[in-house]
């Protein structure tokens, strides 16, 4: 068994940085949102603020895990709390299906009763959440690329900065054409794309959560190109998951054309491990030998 990876603090640091700047501004926005939301009466303006609230809470979210990520394994926990950040990713896709779905209940009623809205109000704020939201969405963009958590923070962010672009639209034509019913319509295409959004972020982090094979991954390519070796007869009961977005670990078991030593055998993994980092992006092997073992010679096998 062999283990290669390699930790940024700084970058870490800086990632961490970066959330908290960005929590700070969403709970500027939320608030004066639902002020204006409150006072001029725009079902779209609160909508937004009970998007940059569930924007709060994901980031806060997303904070924290990214610190317990950082912490040390220990006897309780063997692999620390590396996986905390695919679960802050599942807990904020769903907070934003969740939204979604009370946005679209609120939308429909407003559009069949539809309400004058203090327009003026709606635009000053929804200007001021897209200069805030799209700061944090430039901070956390090169991370998003690169970690599920940071990406599902970025998302929350993203959409919210779009649906004020759409919230500041329909402030102006409710100033300029008194096109209230915008403001129903506009909430509605908000939930939507939450929706959308959402549904992709859940499928991903779910997908990590259950441990399935990255979607990148060929395990029958793979099994076929350790079983080019010398010495191997064949790799089986093979499983290949994703521990963090770091961290890809393959396990199986090996086996042998022949009774070879231990040393030959730490030669071989070797020659395993650098072919599946430099193929394939894994940094985490697990091997089980074997030599004229009698068991199943399965690729795949349920244990």
């Amino acid at each position: 068994m062999s283990h290669s990876h390699s930790h940024n603090h700084s970058h870490s640091d800086l990632k961490g940085r970066n959330l908290l700047i960005s929590i700070v501004l969403n709970i500027i926005i939320t608030t004066a949102q639902v002020v204006g939301g409150l006072l001029s009466g725009s079902l779209s303006l609160l909508s937004d603020a009970l998007h940059n609230f569930s924007d709060v809470l994901s980031l806060i979210v997303s904070y924290v895990a990214s610190k317990l990520s950082k912490r040390k394994a220990s006897i309780n926990r063997t692999f620390g709390y590396k996986r905390a950040e695919i679960l802050a990713a599942f807990v904020n896709a769903a907070t934003l299906i969740i939204v979604a779905v009370i946005l679209i209940k609120e939308a429909i009623e407003r559009f069949n009763n539809p309400q004058e809205i203090e327009s003026n109000v709606v635009i000053w704020l929804s200007l001021i959440a897209i200069l805030a939201n799209g700061f944090s969405v430039l901070l956390l963009r090169k991370d998003s690329k690169n970690n599920i958590n940071i990406k599902s923070a970025y998302l929350h962010l993203l959409t919210d900065m779009l649906a004020s672009v759409a919230v500041l639209i329909g402030g102006l034509l409710m100033k300029y054409y008194e096109l209230f019913w915008v403001d129903s319509v506009l909430t509605l295409l908000i939930a939507l794309y939450l929706i959308w959004v959402g549904y992709y972020l859940l499928k991903d982090s779910t997908k990590m959560l259950m441990l399935f094979t990255p979607d990148h991954i060929n395990i029958k390519n793979i099994v076929w190109e350790v079983n080019q070796l010398p010495k191997v007869k064949k790799l089986h009961h093979v499983h290949i998951w994703n521990l963090s977005d770091d961290e890809l670990h393959l396990e199986a078991h090996l086996d042998l054309n022949e009774d070879i030593s231990t040393t030959e055998f730490n030669v071989l993994l070797s020659e395993i491990e650098t072919l599946l980092q430099k193929n394939h992006n894994i940094n985490h092997v697990t091997i089980q030998p074997e030599y004229n073992k009698k068991d199943p010679k399965e690729v795949i096998v349920q244990d």
